[in-house]
């Protein structure tokens, strides 16, 4: 009795003792445990921060429903349930061949015909022509400059003092100055969609044999600002009328911002509707990324809003006449990158197999020109049991992946963002992605690389502007030079709203 009573004492001891020592240990092993995420988390993106900088980006350009899917072989391989209902897509690579030049460009034809003696045939009758070969080359023609000179007579009476009659100056787009629409048009399109700087324009125009300072361009470019910016109410107009828009944003930097440093990031948010015709693309300048500017600008819309998941959207989510849509592409991107980076097969290869099989569907709508409706019917039949395996994955998955690993950021992307990526499902018209409207920012991307900065707020209004009605041209087929002249050549004459909304691409010809 006493043996045990004493075990029993030093058991209890023993365990008072250790107790402490085992909390320790499991607080150690914890702490070792966030430390390997830590590490692992620093090491994946320390990869990704490489692949960003050196690799060639393997999805540029790529349009709505299309991503490249040239991932490691692996992705092919990684393992999925097995479903019944699958699309299989095939095609035939075309040989390439020449495209005929326009039927537009004026020829000049130069004959190359044989001597006269050898149209002589050996049985001593003449050859008669039957036919001809024509070979097609494409002649560059430099720029041309022409002046065009508005000479006034004037009348006065030699036997009394009355007042010269002359008659009154036309119209101008742009009084007391040299600048005719097509020039001021070729300055805009020339900066804001080939991304050319004035400085360079300047030296351009140097070759020509004129002196064209760059001020100068820039003074005529923000007073045609001045003159178009009822455009943009008739852009907005027509972009709220419509019951399904995309947006996006991407950043910018403008010096002599009120209160803020020319160091500050400022922003240019992107809005896109979706109509079989009436294309309008919205530039809108704010200094700020803040939920407050969208909300503004689309508080009279009703419909569909497709983002890419952006928190500055989240008040969608509680707005009673709008139904948030999300971005596949961007829920992708993240294990897009880890496959990259990956030796062996792994989850996020099951990640971008899964999203794949969902863009295949589209393809293959998309390739067989289907309907809203057939496109409805297809995803339900299609797509939704897809979505239904990603989501039980999701589920299993999550539960014992790190969250602060790259692998747990796009697992929690795509919990978090559910509701709003099946979205799309609701109807045929819903896009599976928001890739158009970010191949829509692109030209500003490329064109912020050429000119870094806006040079005041004014400027970034200009540019916002300037770009909308570009984008909206060539949404709708309009060459951006024509419609730029054409909408300085009239813009003068608007009196009323109706008169400016009748200036936007779809309400011109663009053949005439």
């Amino acid at each position: 009795m006493k043996t045990t009573a004493k075990s029993s004492i030093f058991y209890s001891e023993f365990q008072a003792f250790i107790a402490p020592l085992q909390d320790e240990n499991q607080t150690l092993k914890q702490e070792v445990q966030e430390w390997k995420d830590k590490y692992h988390s620093l090491l994946e993106q320390l990869r990704l921060a490489k692949q960003q900088r050196f690799d060639r980006s393997s999805e540029a350009h790529i349009g709505q429903g299309e991503l490249q899917f040239d991932e490691a072989e692996s992705v092919e391989t990684a393992e999925l349930p097995q479903e019944e209902n699958t699309v299989t897509v095939t095609y035939t690579r075309n040989k390439p061949v020449r495209r005929p030049l326009p039927e537009h460009l004026p020829r000049e034809v130069i004959e190359h015909d044989i001597p006269e003696e050898d149209k002589l045939c050996v049985c001593g009758c003449m050859k008669q022509r039957i036919g001809e070969e024509v070979t097609e080359q494409l002649e560059y023609i430099p720029a041309r400059l022409s002046v065009i000179a508005h000479v006034r007579p004037k009348y006065a009476c030699n036997r009394c003092d009355e007042t010269v009659s002359i008659a009154p100056m036309p119209s101008l787009f742009l009084p007391k100055s040299m600048a005719t629409p097509s020039l001021v048009a070729h300055a805009i399109v020339s900066k804001y969609e080939d991304h050319l700087p004035l400085y360079r324009q300047e030296q351009i125009w140097a070759r020509l044999g004129v002196e064209m300072p760059r001020n100068t361009v820039c003074g005529w470019i923000m007073a045609a600002f001045e003159v178009c910016l009822p455009m943009r109410a008739a852009l907005l107009d027509y972009l709220i009328a419509s019951n399904y828009l995309q947006a996006d944003e991407t950043t910018m930097q403008v010096m002599d911002e009120p209160n803020r440093k020319n160091t500050s990031t400022s922003y240019m948010w992107v809005y896109r509707n979706h109509p079989i015709d009436k294309k309008v693309i919205l530039f809108d300048y704010q200094q700020t990324r803040k939920a407050q500017w969208p909300k503004q600008l689309l508080k009279d819309f009703k419909g569909y809003l497709q983002t890419d998941g952006y928190k500055g959207y989240d008040w969608v989510d509680d707005h009673p006449d709008i139904i948030h849509l999300g971005c596949w592409a961007h829920a992708r991107r993240p294990f897009a990158k880890l496959v990259k980076l990956a030796k062996t097969t792994g989850k996020s290869h099951q990640a971008v197999a899964y999203i794949k099989k969902l863009y295949l569907i589209e393809q293959h709508a998309r390739n067989n020109h289907y309907t809203a409706e057939q496109r409805y019917a297809l995803r339900l039949q299609q797509a939704k049991p897809i979505l239904e395996q990603i989501k039980a994955w999701l589920d299993k998955t999550i539960k014992t992946t790190a969250p602060q690993s790259e692998l747990g950021k796009g697992l929690d992307y795509m919990h978090l963002r559910w509701g709003e990526l099946t979205a799309y499902l609701l109807d045929g018209s819903l896009e599976i992605d928001n890739n158009v409207i970010e191949n829509f920012i692109r030209p500003f991307a490329l064109g912020r690389k050429n000119w870094l900065v806006a040079g005041s707020p004014r400027g970034a209004y200009a540019s916002a502007l300037f770009y909308s009605l570009i984008a909206t041209a060539k949404a709708n087929r309009f060459n951006p030079f024509d419609y730029l002249k054409t909408l300085f050549e009239n813009i003068r004459s608007c009196k009323t709203a109706e008169d400016y909304r009748a200036l936007l691409p779809f309400n011109l010809n663009p053949l005439n």
